[in-house]
């Protein structure tokens, strides 16, 4: 039997994420102001029509399964890449610390500078409809954020996780992913994140935190060429 996690995009846009969710029965997508994945139901003809009619001409979006993904003729695809999806292989503890604040809209483009320069995955000025972020500051600066990005029933992925290059080798990091993951806990879900295949360093990391292998993901950006 399939896992919820297996299509993630389609079942957080079924279950928590339903009042984000833009399409229909065959095909959904977040608002792309806020992340650009999107989902069809199925891999029929309907369904990849509908996805493909769900973006604008010359508009992207981003698909991930644990499956093939197939593409409707409309959609060019424009990279390919191996993702491992990974979960909490036990509860976290909530943790108290000081240094840990919650990120609002006024931290939007901060937090939005401190991803471009990172890099951690998809990210908007909007990534906090999706779920609470939290970050560390020195001397009013962010130097650290992570927060959660697609929920389904029992589930939170942990996201965003990233620290400014002048600050990285502190433990900033390690913290901020125990603590969201700790928040996510506290709401009795499981705690999962998504890392490139090829990012031995980062899944060596998580797997140290306490994270196990799930599934090997496919991850494809289209954009709508006609």
């Amino acid at each position: 039997m399939s896992h919820i996690l297996d299509r993630p995009v389609w079942n957080a846009l079924r279950t928590v994420h339903a009042a984000l969710a833009e399409g229909g029965d065959q095909a959904l997508r977040y608002p792309p102001s806020i992340v650009p994945f999107a989902a069809s139901a199925d891999s029929s003809a309907a369904s990849l029509e509908a996805l493909e009619d769900l973006l604008a001409l010359g508009e992207a979006a981003a698909l991930v399964e644990t499956g093939p993904i197939d593409t409707p003729p409309g959609l060019t695809i424009l990279s390919n890449a191996r993702l491992v999806q990974m979960i909490a292989e036990r509860p976290y503890q909530r943790i108290v610390d000081s240094r840990i604040v919650p990120l609002t809209e006024a931290d939007a483009e901060d937090m939005l500078a401190l991803a471009a320069l990172t890099k951690p995955g998809p990210f908007t000025l909007r990534a906090q409809n999706l779920g609470a972020f939290w970050g560390m500051k020195i001397d009013g600066r962010l130097v650290a954020m992570a927060g959660q990005r697609m929920r389904q029933t029992g589930f939170a992925e942990l996201s965003g996780l990233c620290t400014h290059p002048d600050f990285q080798g502190r433990g900033f990091g390690k913290l901020l992913f125990r603590f969201v993951a700790g928040e996510i806990s506290a709401r009795d879900e499981t705690a999962y994140l998504h890392a490139y295949a090829a990012n031995s360093s980062a899944i060596s990391l998580y797997s140290a935190l306490g994270f196990g292998l799930r599934a090997e993901m496919n991850f494809r950006i289209v954009r709508h060429s006609r």
